[in-house]
Order: C-alpha cells, then structure tokens, then sequence
C-alpha cells in the first residue's frame, strides 16, 4: 500500500513539473489584424488543421515578418547550447520565444515538440509534433524536389536547410535555377546513398528579397 501511495505521489510530482515548465512562457500570439495572427491563435489553441501552405505565405504578408531578424537567429543559437546541456527548461523557453517570433519555424517545433516528449507531456508533444509535420509536409508535397519544375515550394531560405537536414544530406554547392515559371534554388548535397540534387522552388524569396531591395 505505501508503495502504491509513493509511486502515486511521484507520479503527481513529475505532473506537477511538467506544469511549471509549461507555465514558465508563453507563445506571444501576434494581434494584427490579418491571417498570419489567426492561424497562430488557431494553432496555439489545438485547431492543427489548418492549409499550411496558406499559413506559410500569410507570414510573409503579415507585419509580423518584418520582425524576425537578429534576435531569431541568436535564439537558435541558445538552442543549441541548452540542448548541449540538456537544460529543458531552457530549451522550452527559447523555442517558444522564436515561435512568439516565427510560428512557421518548424526548428523551433521540432525542439520543443522533443522536449515535451522527453519531460513526458504528451498533449503539448503532439500539439507541436502535428504542426511541425503539417508545415513540412505542406513542402515535400507541394512536388518531388527534383527538377525545378517539380521544386518543393518553400518561403524562407531557412526551410530549405531544415529539410535538407531531415534527409540527412550534406550540402556540397548551392546554385539558382529556373524551370517554367519557376525561380529555383538547386542544392547539390552527398547522402549516405551518395551525391544527389535537390531543387526548392523559390518564388516567394525571390520576390522578398527583390522588395527588399527596392526599399
């Protein structure tokens, strides 16, 4: 019987912690009035189904993507370091604040999908789990990768090189390419099955970094 009362009182304790690393951030929901903001609360709230293709293009048209910057990229690096350290609370903190940031950054969903699932809260695992594979798949499915033509649609360079990682795949060369109507980004990358060509279909970051431009 005290067994039984020791092993319950455990099991309430990991709970317990589980919360607390829970309520230490939150993920700043954007409050523009436009589509990105309400797929993020969509999202947020436990509606994952969603057209994350949509959602992807609406950041690049929302006023919250002119904050991601410097401060996104340092975040990811801290990432790093408390992965190194198995610091989760860290982690869980950092990749929240790049989602307060990015909520189509499948890095950080991946991250803190992970470390939910390690601290062993399943609802918040599978929460970020589900739309971290809803914003991939909505690439690897958008072609097959492997003529301009047929690119996978990405928004961000940044996309790019997370699916790239996925495949294991070690960049060699990066070049631009075209194909119909397509602007694309050729990766030649070495694999474990050996050297192969990816192209993503890059007409959104092309047109980003043209307006850039003409700033």
């Amino acid at each position: 019987m005290t067994t039984n009362k020791t092993l319950i009182l455990i099991t309430l304790f990991c709970h317990l912690a589980i919360f607390a690393f829970a309520q230490d951030s939150k993920i700043e929901v954007p409050d523009f009035d436009d589509k990105y903001s309400k797929y993020v609360g969509q999202l947020e709230s436990g509606d994952v189904n969603i057209d994350y293709t949509d959602f992807r293009n609406s950041f690049l048209d929302s006023k919250q993507f002119s904050e991601k910057g410097t401060n996104y990229d340092n975040l990811k690096k801290q990432v790093y370091e408390a992965i190194k350290h198995k610091n989760y609370k860290k982690i869980i903190k950092l990749t929240k604040a790049m989602l307060s940031i990015d909520y189509t950054s499948m890095f950080a969903h991946k991250y803190l999908q992970q470390t939910y699932k390690i601290l062993g809260d399943t609802l918040n695992q599978k929460k970020y789990h589900d739309i971290e594979f809803g914003l991939l798949n909505s690439i690897v499915q958008s072609g097959d990768g492997k003529t301009c033509e047929t690119g996978w649609h990405v928004t961000q360079i940044e996309e790019e090189y997370f699916i790239l990682n996925m495949l294991g795949a070690q960049l060699e060369s990066q070049s631009t390419s075209t194909g119909g109507k397509n602007a694309c980004d050729r990766m030649d990358v070495k694999t474990d099955e050996g050297k192969a060509t990816y192209y993503f279909e890059a007409n959104k970051v092309f047109e980003m970094e043209r307006k850039m431009f003409e700033k």
